[in-house]
């Protein structure tokens, strides 16, 4: 039955893929012929491609009951797809993304976040997140950066072509300050500061704070805990995943990083804010699957 329902859910997810690229594509293209401020208008078009994605994905999770979500918000519930945000969030799979697309969809501007390089030749995905001008980075070693300083510059410069874009229209940010997917193994090689969490690495969030400071609404800081192991994407699909818990905290940015800075400077007041945010994060992980609070509610995809 499990792997009937998965089989039957990826067919949903690549047919629902292959109709919204296709439309992409030709807006997307479109859109390279047009000069920069034109171009506004497309993007905003193409977004919504996003949301009826998303909106597909949800109605066949739904209808197959691949997952239940315990959903809980902390603060300003009142979102808007006509502002910027940027969200942060523990990573433990790619079903993370799936998530968060489900809770967040059509209350904020579709999400956008970082990824690696080599994903720009997943089939039609790849190239639709090129269109949508996800950041690709490079995602290099210490050893690697250490052996040529210039590569650093790269994903920095890439991070800010973005960030130039975002500000054309209103965007959604996602970044996962691990900066990969947290494993017992992973967490054991670090010097780790938290119990259940890897250590926040700041980089991208310091560009994107930068080149959107003036711009940015809110951050949404954002705890997925999964009842039971870490589901991968095929797990999902089965239906394996069968109940999720999130936390949805709302907050505003500190007033010191709406501040003309350097970049060094940004950094530090940055380093400093989100390592609260993760001390309290790593603590409500402690607790694990216990009931956030009264405000919690189910909710079914779809």
């Amino acid at each position: 039955m499990n792997l009937l329902r998965g089989i039957l859910s990826s067919l949903l997810l690549v047919l629902n893929t292959i109709a919204v690229c296709v439309p992409l594509y030709l807006l997307g293209a479109a859109r390279l012929l047009l000069p920069t401020r034109a171009r506004s208008p497309l993007t905003r078009r193409m977004d919504r491609l996003i949301d009826f994605w998303v909106g597909n994905n949800r109605k066949s999770f739904s209808l197959l009951g691949l997952t239940s979500i315990e959903l809980t918000w902390e603060g300003d519930e009142t979102l808007s797809d006509d502002l910027w945000y940027l969200v942060v969030c523990n990573h433990q799979s790619w079903t993370d993304i799936v998530i968060l697309q489900n809770i967040l969809w059509q209350r904020v501007p579709p999400i956008k976040f970082f990824t690696k390089r080599q994903l720009i030749w997943v089939p039609f995905l790849g190239l639709a997140m090129w269109f949508l001008d996800f950041p690709y980075v490079r995602r290099m070693s210490r050893e690697q950066i250490a052996a040529d300083p210039a590569l650093a510059e790269l994903d920095r410069q890439a991070t800010l072509k973005s960030c130039e874009k975002f500000r054309e229209h209103p965007s959604t940010v996602l970044n996962f300050p691990e900066g990969t997917r947290f494993t017992a193994a992973k967490h054991q090689n670090q010097i780790a500061r938290f119990r259940n969490l890897l250590n926040p690495k700041i980089g991208g969030l310091t560009y994107v704070s930068d080149g959107l400071r003036n711009q940015l609404h809110k951050l949404l800081d954002i705890t997925i805990v999964y009842l039971g192991p870490t589901p991968t994407f095929w797990d999902l699909l089965q239906g394996l995943c069968p109940k999720v818990q999130i936390l949805v905290q709302c907050r505003d940015l500190p007033e010191s990083l709406l501040e003309e800075l350097t970049l060094k400077e940004r950094r530090e007041r940055l380093g400093i804010w989100i390592e609260d945010i993760w001390r309290d994060k790593d603590q409500r992980l402690q607790r694990d699957a216990e009931p956030y609070s009264a405000q919690t509610r189910i909710e079914q995809p779809g």
